[in-house]
This record gives C-alpha cells, sequence and structure tokens, in this order.
C-alpha cells in the first residue's frame, strides 16, 4: 500500500487525502453508528417508535437536503473554508446530542449533525476531484476514498455496538468530538484554498429551501402514513405539498434564480444524471440493509449491541476490499459494466437475506449474504462516484459531489421511510392472519425490506443500460479493453482543466 501511496502523487497531495478520508468515513459512519444505540435510546428518553424513526431520518434528511448548498458554496466560498465550517458545526453538535437531556434535542441535534456533514462532505469530494487531475491518480484516490466512505457504514454498526454495551449509548455521539478536534487540527495546515474562480458569489437559497422541504415533506408523509393511512386527508396534504415545493424548486432553477443551485443544464451530462438515478436506488438498499438487519439480529434474534456490531464486520471488511478492487477493475471494463455486476451481487445477498426466519444461525443464513452484499456495494461505490461526478467542468465540482451524494442519501432516507412502511405492514399482517409470535412477525417485515431493497437494485442495474457507451474496437478483445479505459478516462478529463492556480501546485506540475 506504501509504493501505491507514493505512485500517486505527492506526499502534500496525499496528506490531502488522508484528510478527506477520515473526513468522509466520519460523516458516513454517523449514518448506521447510532442503529443498534436506538433501544437503549428510546428507554432512556422515554421515545415513541415513531419518534425513534426520526433520530436517524433527521440526519439523513439535514445531510441529503442541503448537500447541494453545501457542495455550491465549497466551489463559492472556498472548499478548505466550507470542510472547516462544517468539521466544526458536525463536532459542536456531536457534542450537544451526547448531552440530550429528551428526544426532540437529540432529534434537533442530528439534524445539526447532517447539516455540519451536508457542509464537509461534498468539501472532501471536490478537493480530490481538483487535487487528483490525472485521470489514472485521481481513480486510485477516488478508490480510496470510496473504500473508507463505503465500509463507514458497517464500522458504524460495529463501533455503535461496542460503545453501547462498553460504556453507554452517547458515546456514540461523544466518540466524534475528539476525532474532530484531531482531523481540524491535521486540516488547517494540510489544505490549501480553493473556488471555482466564478465572477459571483450568489447562492441559490430559495432552491436550497424548496427542494429540502420538498424532500422532507415526502419522507414525513411516508412514515406519518404508518398511522394515519395512505388515503388520509393529512397523509394526501403532506404529499401535495412535497410535490409544489418540489415544483417550485425547478421553476426557481429554470426562471428565477439568476445563478441556479442546479442548473438544470447539467442534467445534459447523461453519465452524470443516470448515475444520480443509479445513486437513489443504491441508497435505498443500503440504508435498508443495514438498518433493518440490525434490527433483526436485536429484536428477533435477541443480539446484543455488541454482538450486532461484530455481526456487521465481515459486510465492512468486504465493502472495503470490493472499494479498493474497483479501481483497477473499472479500467479494464468500464463504469456501466462494473455497476450492473457490483449491484447485481448486492442484490443477490439482499434476496437471500429476504427468505430469514426468527432464530436462523448467523454463519449459514447471514454471513454469506453479507459478504455478497458487501462485496457488490464496494463494488460499485467507485464507477457511481467516477459516473457523478465526470463530465463536468472545474466550475462545477462542488456541486456535481453534492448531487452525487445527495441522491444516495436521500435514496436512503427515502428508502428507509418506504422500507420501513412496508415492513410494518407485514408485520401486522402476520401477526394477524397467523397469530405468530413476535420475533417471527417481525421477520416477516424485515424479510419484506430485503425484498423490496433488492428489487430496488435491479432498477438500478437496468438503469445502467442508459449510461454512455464505451467506443471500442470490436475485433479484438485487448482492444476492447485499452479503449474501454480510454474512453473513461475521456469522460473525466475531457471537460476539466486545473483551477486557475488555487494553490500553486497545479502551477507546480504543469511546469
Amino acid at each position: 500500500m506504501t509504493a501505491r501511496f507514493r505512485s500517486l502523487g505527492h506526499p502534500p497531495d496525499w496528506a490531502v487525502l488522508l484528510v478527506c478520508c477520515v473526513a468522509q468515513f466520519m460523516v458516513v459512519l454517523d449514518v448506521s453508528v447510532i442503529t443498534v444505540a436506538l433501544p437503549d435510546i428510546r428507554v432512556s428518553l422515554h421515545m415513541s417508535a415513531s419518534s425513534e424513526q426520526w433520530i436517524i431520518n433527521a440526519y439523513t434528511l439535514a445531510f441529503g437536503g442541503f448537500l447541494l448548498l453545501g457542495g455550491r458554496a465549497s466551489d463559492l466560498f472556498g472548499r478548505r473554508r466550507l470542510f472547516l465550517l462544517g468539521l466544526a458545526l458536525f463536532t459542536l453538535s456531536s457534542l450537544a446530542g451526547g448531552l440530550a437531556q429528551d428526544g426532540s434535542f437529540l432529534i434537533a441535534a442530528r439534524a445539526a449533525q447532517g447539516l455540519g456533514g451536508a457542509t464537509l462532505a461534498p468539501a472532501t469530494l471536490s478537493v480530490l476531484t481538483t487535487t487528483f487531475t490525472d485521470p489514472a491518480k485521481r481513480r486510485q484516490a477516488l478508490a480510496y476514498w470510496a473504500a473508507t466512505a463505503a465500509s463507514g457504514a458497517a464500522a458504524g454498526v460495529l463501533a455503535g455496538g461496542v460503545l453501547t454495551d462498553l460504556l453507554d449509548w452517547r458515546w456514540v455521539l461523544f466518540i466524534n468530538v475528539p476525532v474532530g478536534v484531531l482531523l481540524f487540527a491535521a486540516a488547517v495546515p494540510t489544505l490549501h484554498e480553493s473556488t471555482a474562480g466564478l465572477a459571483h458569489r450568489h447562492l441559490d437559497l430559495a432552491g436550497g429551501v424548496t427542494v429540502t422541504g420538498g424532500m422532507t415533506a415526502l419522507v414525513y408523509g411516508i412514515i406519518s402514513a404508518q398511522t394515519r393511512g395512505w388515503g388520509s386527508a393529512a397523509t394526501l396534504t403532506t404529499f401535495a405539498g412535497s410535490i409544489l415545493l418540489l415544483a417550485a424548486f425547478v421553476f426557481v432553477e429554470a426562471r428565477l434564480a439568476p445563478h441556479p443551485l442546479v442548473p438544470l443544464r447539467v442534467f445534459r451530462h447523461r453519465a452524470l444524471t443516470t448515475g444520480n438515478l443509479i445513486g437513489l436506488t443504491n441508497g435505498a438498499a443500503l440504508f435498508g440493509m443495514y438498518i433493518f438487519l440490525s434490527l433483526y439480529l436485536q429484536q428477533a434474534n435477541h443480539y446484543s449491541a455488541l454482538r450486532s456490531g461484530l455481526a456487521f464486520l465481515p459486510v465492512g471488511l468486504m465493502t472495503m476490499v470490493g472499494a479498493m478492487a474497483s479501481s483497477r477493475l473499472v479500467a479494464r471494463i468500464g463504469v456501466r459494466r462494473q455497476l450492473a455486476m457490483g449491484m447485481l451481487g448486492a442484490a443477490a445477498g439482499l434476496g437471500w437475506l429476504s427468505q430469514l426466519t426468527a432464530g436462523a444461525p448467523y454463519a449459514s443464513h447471514v454471513l454469506i449474504p453479507l459478504l455478497l452484499a458487501g462485496t457488490g456495494f464496494g463494488l460499485s461505490v467507485v464507477p457511481l462516484t467516477m459516473a457523478g461526478t465526470s463530465g463536468v467542468p472545474p466550475t462545477q465540482a462542488g456541486l456535481a459531489s453534492g448531487l452525487i451524494q445527495t441522491s444516495r442519501q436521500i435514496g436512503g432516507a427515502i428508502g428507509l421511510a418506504a422500507l420501513g412502511t412496508a415492513a410494518a405492514a407485514a408485520t401486522a399482517t402476520a401477526t394477524r392472519a397467523h397469530h405468530d409470535t413476535a420475533a417471527a412477525a417481525l421477520t416477516s417485515g424485515y424479510d419484506r425490506a430485503f425484498g423490496i431493497a433488492a428489487v430496488t437494485l435491479i432498477a438500478g442495474v437496468l438503469l445502467t443500460a442508459l449510461m454512455p457507451r464505451p467506443h471500442h474496437q470490436p475485433s479484438h478483445a485487448a482492444a476492447a479493453t485499452t479503449e474501454a479505459k480510454r474512453t473513461d478516462d475521456r469522460e473525466i478529463a475531457s471537460t476539466e482543466k486545473p483551477p486557475a492556480n488555487p494553490d500553486g501546485r497545479n502551477a507546480a506540475r504543469a511546469r
């Protein structure tokens, strides 16, 4: 690994990579770190089962909803500045959440955490895409970044189990404080300031408010439908409000905003557009797997928080292995094929999990599908990131970074709400029709959630057919492989040039 690091760039570049990877790991980890602590939190803060969901959804919605604003702000006001600002907010809100004495305060702190993450996360990716301008070096840098990001969810479940069992649920939030302080101290001398070099610094707040409000209303409508009913006036009103807000967002971006948050012409890039659609399906399935498998292990198999966390260790390792291998594989087979292959593997693992029964042995019924799903998700994360950030100019690097991460997070939030509703309905049906035990009825719900998540990934596989096809020589396999690699490189590098001397390093490289 040391040899690879030396071969890819100068040590300062790899110091940048290390800081960005740790930051992204911390942000992704906090999506799942609190999962295994939910039963303890509910008891400690006297929360209901419905409000418990918002401990996760408050984070994912704020994170996903403000990623576009965060990405655009990093282009306008400086990537280093937004990195440090987001890290500070994330760290302070983690401290506040650990000190919470009631559920409402904790949910508010988690929303503030998500806002900090939405400022921090796109800065990490846009810093990398502007630092590593050579396509081959960028692929490997993205592989390291994606490996740490993809394994963060599994590491979060493990860390949450260890901290909850050995210390207290509050430490799943407190742990971010020392890590955040150390990372801030490392980032100050390591990161160099850069911007998109635009003539204006106008941030489209109207676009940010309408898209975030629309997504929040959509997720809230799906969650509340469990208790209010899908045809109730309150549910229909919430969905109508969501549609109006999202329509207002499109209108603002197309007609009113002088400098739109999301210039709609960016979706002319077919790889970017398709990559973001696939990101929705990928996020929904990934979030669903972690949340519902954690609940299955604890509520149907009666695992402790620590044992549940350890049960996720293999999926995290295989996700990291898959992501590390994908940087070389994608150069051989191309973005489209690798995305399809990875998601098919993950779908097979989730389909296998949809056959679980209460009390099923871990080694024979959980471990193997977890390994399969983890490898599949790992293989798909690098080509998904490449698709979502290729073909855009450096002035929109933060926007593209925010878009692809937004699609995954919003997909996760909507997917979690929809899968939770489907699981609750299946559990209620099993309880009424068959008088199942509580564990068996819950497992029926989790099985349905896994099955729907698998179908969602299959939809993502079908979407890969819409991605641009690499142009290659059909006569010889070797020539096809070489040309596919060149095509992928051109997709990334064709319109990108180094920013106008943001820190002196690009000029040095050119010389």
